[in-house]
């Protein structure tokens, strides 16, 4: 069950490859995300010290949160992947030109998990070429409905 998708991640990127990857997450962040107040659309995922981290996912904090605790709305928050994961990302990252980038948060098994995916950066050119590719599917709907 999807939380939030990253649409934009779409528009902008060929996703070649996805990979889940768990959280390292606070009591009071996994409350916000339940609660639907988390936004990675402008989020980004960096490699640093062979280690996966997601960088400006915005988590906005309940009213209700503890008091004692302070809470960081854009903390850097560590992706937790299998080492044999880690290692093919770095490669094909650092290598091939690609980019990691968050997709979605959903739930699995009642945790909390991120989708990244494997990216290559789209150029304008490609981005109008999926627009119009779209705007005819639309269409051609819209002319079987009217036929039938």
């Amino acid at each position: 069950m999807s939380i939030i998708d990253n649409r934009k991640a779409f528009h902008d990127y060929f996703i070649e490859e996805k990979h889940e990857a768990g959280m390292v997450l606070e009591g009071w962040e996994v409350k916000a995300i339940r609660a639907g107040r988390a936004n990675i659309k402008e989020s980004y995922v960096v490699i640093r010290d062979g280690e996966i981290y997601l960088f400006g996912m915005h988590i906005t904090p309940l009213t209700s949160a503890s008091t004692h605790v302070h809470a960081d709305p854009t903390r850097t928050r560590k992706l937790l992947l299998h080492a044999h994961e880690i290692d093919k990302l770095i490669g094909k990252v650092e290598r091939a030109g690609y980019a990691l980038v968050p997709l979605d948060l959903h739930y699995s098994k009642g945790r909390i998990k991120a989708t990244i995916g494997l990216a290559k950066g789209k150029k304008q050119y490609d981005k109008r070429e999926d627009e119009k590719k779209r705007d005819w599917e639309r269409e051609k709907q819209r002319m079987m409905r009217v036929k039938v």
